[in-house]
């Protein structure tokens, strides 16, 4: 099935470093927020429910996405694998 998806053209990007995920037995529910340096909260920009099934299929394309992408552009280093510092954005001293 085809669907036609309508994006606003006053639609703002929302970046988010930082989630939070719960869960109950009907609903899971993903905390998106922007975590700064020396900032002792993370404000929460958005907040998506949705439903164990439909989790579990963003789940799967996320990761189908993640592999094309490292395909593409390399492994993705994870925190506990040791970041580059090549990857850092922003200004430097």
């Amino acid at each position: 099935m085809q669907v036609n998806i309508e994006l606003p053209a006053d639609l703002d990007a929302i970046y988010a470093n930082f989630a939070v995920i719960m869960h109950s037995s009907s609903e899971i529910v993903v905390d998106f927020a922007r975590l700064l340096p020396n900032m002792p909260k993370a404000k929460v920009n958005a907040r998506i429910v949705m439903t164990p099934t439909n989790a579990k299929l963003l789940h799967r394309a996320l990761g189908e996405n993640l592999s094309k992408f490292e395909s593409q552009f390399g492994e993705i280093k994870t925190p506990d694998q040791g970041f580059e510092a090549e990857r850092a954005l922003g200004f430097r001293r």
